[in-house]
């Protein structure tokens, strides 16, 4: 059987919310709305960008309005995504620790036109990538798990994330899920979404991993 680990990307391998919080607030000055504070984003975070945009808005705002200030952040976004944006510390020590062992990829709601040039500026253009994209049903459905999972052909897999929608699809695709608390919601918040798995430190992710693929799957 060959088993992989699919990652979430915001807050799971990458801290994106500096350049995330400067999109938003550059689209929604265009627009005369007010700026939204870090922790702001932090929170309207894990849904796709038309939701981080719908929520940055005022309430009542139009679907319209907001598929117009969407059509200002996403460029910009895809532009801007990699200025305030780093891994999270000890991030590239164990992905690299667990590239020869196992088929990793990262699965996002995420845009994919930001997804895939992120990805291999921080983890080489060979890393499996794949992020939102138009026909395809976003996470918590299972779909672009799925997908990943058969383009990288694996039997059975580990998501890894930081959110409540990352446990609700990696549950949709019968999946064990990892979830990190150094991302964008507190361990109290995935504990009462019903999470199981934590890892505190990113030194430590190799070897929680391992320990979830022994219990699940015997190996």
């Amino acid at each position: 059987m060959k088993i992989g680990i699919l990652f979430d990307l915001d807050g799971t391998l990458l801290d994106t919310l500096g350049d995330l919080q400067v999109a938003v607030n550059y689209a929604l000055s265009r627009f005369g709305y007010p700026n939204r504070e870090k922790w702001e984003i932090r929170n309207f975070l894990g849904n796709g960008m038309r939701n981080l945009i719908k929520r940055s808005l005022p309430e009542g705002v139009s679907e319209e309005r907001v598929d117009e200030v969407l059509s200002v952040y996403q460029p910009y976004y895809d532009s801007h995504n990699l200025i305030l944006t780093r891994p999270y510390d000890g991030i590239l020590s164990a992905i690299a620790a667990l590239k020869g062992k196992y088929p990793i990829g990262v699965v996002s709601n995420k845009q994919d036109t930001a997804v895939k040039p992120m990805c291999a500026r921080f983890f080489g253009s060979e890393l499996y990538a794949l992020g939102e994209i138009p026909g395809t049903p976003r996470k918590p459905a299972p779909d672009m798990i799925k997908n990943a999972m058969a383009d990288l052909g694996m039997d059975a897999a580990v998501y890894v994330g930081d959110s409540e929608v990352d446990l609700r699809v990696a549950e949709n695709a019968g999946l064990p899920c990892l979830l990190v608390t150094w991302g964008f919601r507190d361990r109290e918040v995935l504990e009462r979404a019903g999470g199981k798995h934590f890892c505190d430190e990113p030194s430590k992710l190799a070897e929680t991993l391992e320990e979830i693929i022994s219990s699940y799957y015997g190996g």
